[in-house]
Parts: C-alpha cells; sequence; structure tokens
C-alpha cells in the first residue's frame, strides 16, 4: 500500500510475465487477492484488480508446471456454475488449478451484488454448504438433487469432471474459530496469520489437530511473509521505512482497517500504527527483512514453528522473482527448506 511506481499494476502482459517468472523461479504456486473496489486514499489500494477465473484459466495457458489458484467470495458466485469453473481450468491447466474459498468479509463489496453481508459464523455455514454441493457436482455421475440449508438444486449435473480427483487443491486463511474449522473440515491448506512465527505454532497444531481429530484428515498450514533482501541489514530496513512511512497509503490503510475493525484506531489504541504499518509493508504478512541469510533464517523459524510453507510477496515482484530464483533458492536447497 505505497505509491512506489514499482508496485504491481493489475496489466494482463504483467500478469503473464510474472507468472511465467514465478514458474521459471520454481515458486510452487501463483495465488490471488480478490477485490471487487479500492480502499481509497491515494493509492486506492486493489481497485484494479481482474476477475480470478477468467484471470487464472488465461495463466494456466500460459504456464508449464505452477498451480494456478482463483481466489473468489462465497456470495458471489453460485456452486453450480463455480464447479463448472474449476472443472474447466482444471482441465486447460493439465490438472495444476486450485481454488482459494473466501467466504466473504468487506460488506461494502458484498453490497454490490445486492445482497447483506451475513454474519461471520453464518457466512462459513453457507459456504460450507456451497463446498459440500461443489464436491458432489464434482464426483457424482448423472444427475442428483441437492437439498442443504442453503442451496436447493434439482437434478444436478455437471461434465465433465476435474483432472484431478476427486478434487482440484482446496484452500482458506480461516484465522477466527469458525474459520479454523470450516478449514479443517473442507481445506487441504489453511493461511494463517500471527503477530510473529512463534505464535504460529499453536495455530498450526491447533488446525491439524482440529482436522485429525474431527474429519480425520490432513491439512497442512501455511504462514504469509514478504521479502525485502538487500546486501545489508540496514539497506533492506532503510527500504521498508522508505516506502511504508513515506510512501505508504495510510489514509488507505486506515480505510482498510476500519473495514476490518469499526472504529480501528479507538478499538486498537497504541496497536494501530504498527498493525497499519505492517498491513502497508506487506498486507499484514510476516517479514522477512535483511539480506539473503537472514531470510533464511527467517524461513527456517517458519520451519522450526511447524508451518508447511508460505507465501511470499515482494513491493517488485519482477526483481523479488529474479533474486529468489538466482540468490535465494539455490541458498534454501543447501538449508534443506527445498529439494533438490
Amino acid at each position: 500500500m505505497t505509491d512506489r511506481a514499482d508496485t504491481l499494476k493489475a496489466d494482463w502482459g504483467e500478469s503473464v510475465r510474472l507468472a511465467q517468472l514465478a514458474d521459471k523461479a520454481g515458486i510452487e504456486a501463483v495465488i490471488p487477492v480478490a477485490r471487487w473496489k479500492g480502499m481509497g486514499g491515494s493509492v486506492n489500494f486493489n481497485h484494479r484488480n481482474f476477475e480470478t477465473f477468467t484471470w487464472a484459466a488465461g495463466l494456466a495457458a500460459t504456464t508449464e508446471e505452477i498451480g494456478v489458484f482463483a481466489t473468489f467470495h462465497v456470495p458471489t458466485v453460485h456452486p453450480v456454475r463455480a464447479a463448472k469453473e474449476v472443472a474447466t481450468i482444471d482441465h486447460i491447466s493439465g490438472g495444476r488449478f486450485g481454488l482459494n474459498i473466501v467466504a466473504g468479509w468487506n460488506e461494502r463489496e458484498i453490497a454490490m451484488f445486492g445482497k447483506p453481508q451475513k454474519p461471520h459464523d453464518e457466512r462459513y455455514d453457507v459456504a460450507d454448504d456451497w463446498i459440500s454441493l461443489c464436491k458432489q457436482l464434482w464426483t457424482t455421475d448423472g444427475e442428483f438433487d441437492y437439498s442443504g440449508p442453503h442451496f436447493h438444486s434439482p437434478g444436478c449435473y455437471s461434465e465433465p469432471k476435474p483432472l484431478q480427483r476427486p478434487w482440484p487443491a482446496l484452500m482458506s486463511a480461516g484465522n477466527s474459530s469458525r474459520g479454523q474449522e470450516f478449514a479443517a473440515a473442507h481445506a487441504d491448506f489453511n493461511f494463517v496469520v500471527a503477530q510473529d512465527v512463534q505464535a504460529l505454532r499453536a495455530i498450526a497444531d491447533n488446525g491439524r489437530r482440529l482436522a485429525r481429530e474431527q474429519y480425520g484428515r490432513e491439512m497442512q498450514i501455511f504462514g504469509q511473509a514478504y521479502i525485502v533482501c538487500r546486501e545489508t541489514e540496514k539497506e533492506a530496513r532503510d527500504f521498508v521505512r522508505e516506502y511504508v512511512y513515506d510512501r505508504g497509503d495510510w489514509e488507505g490503510v486506515r480505510n482498510l482497517l476500519d473495514v476490518l475493525i469499526p472504529n480501528s484506531q479507538s478499538a486498537l489504541g497504541d496497536g494501530w500504527e504498527s498493525m497499519a504499518a505492517n498491513l502497508i509493508a506487506g498486507y499484514g504478512a510476516i517479514p522477512l527483512v535483511g539480506t539473503p541469510e537472514q531470510i533464511i533464517d527467517g524461513m527456517l523459524a517458519f520451519s522450526a514453528a511447524g508451518l508447511d510453507g508460505i507465501t511470499l510477496s515482494w513491493v517488485n515482484y519482477d526483481e523479488g522473482l529474479t533474486q529468489f530464483h538466482d540468490t535465494l533458492l539455490p541458498m534454501m536447497k543447501q538449508a534443506g527448506l527445498r529439494e533438490g
């Protein structure tokens, strides 16, 4: 959330270039943010955003090995349509597609679809019914009638089935109690947010326990990190100060926090500025800031805390992905973080 000129532009040529660069760099998947309007402020963060199903279909046709995800909000897509779209992109990609399920959180965006935002836990109840219908569409031959608490669909039918069986990888980012329960029931990967790596261990342990004990299944837990890697730690920290405190969109981040936490400055008190700065710096991710050696040490800390993987973001993705391939990936292999 900064006015630097080298941030993402949501341009199609940029999307193809970066996806191909990530593919070459050994990144395992590309995961989009789904937005319908921006956050205001000087940058109007995320105001320009591709629809992610069609975006994923396009990237699936222009990449070779990398997984391609779509991120979507449950209230915006009926499961019968979504199940067909998922199967289509899975065929286009040769079995590399995945679905990131968001129950819905931004009331201003959901209102654009003419629907009032449901209470928090009810949103996950709807998502549970939504994905249950999708799973039946992906696995049932012939017609069937579906009647759930939120969706009623007679004569359901969907062909072709996805290439991946029983269905493509499912992802969630449930951090609340109800969100973690939903992830434990359905997700192959759950992305969790915490103030630091140490706090992630308890969240990861709880998520896996829920999946195993309540649903008899395994689930991977991922963290989130942003990278600022320079030759010296001072150079890296100076850059963070420049793009966050000198060029950050503080009005936009206030708007974002007020969506997440009503009257956020009053509610958070002294903690507001540090949370706002972290959102500007990396959308709430844990910082990996410093020299290449320090970045690898930070990744090792994620691994030691029991995380199965992390999402990565950069201010400048062209530079970041090139540096990842040329500098960090060989060091990750040497440290035992990646095979090969």
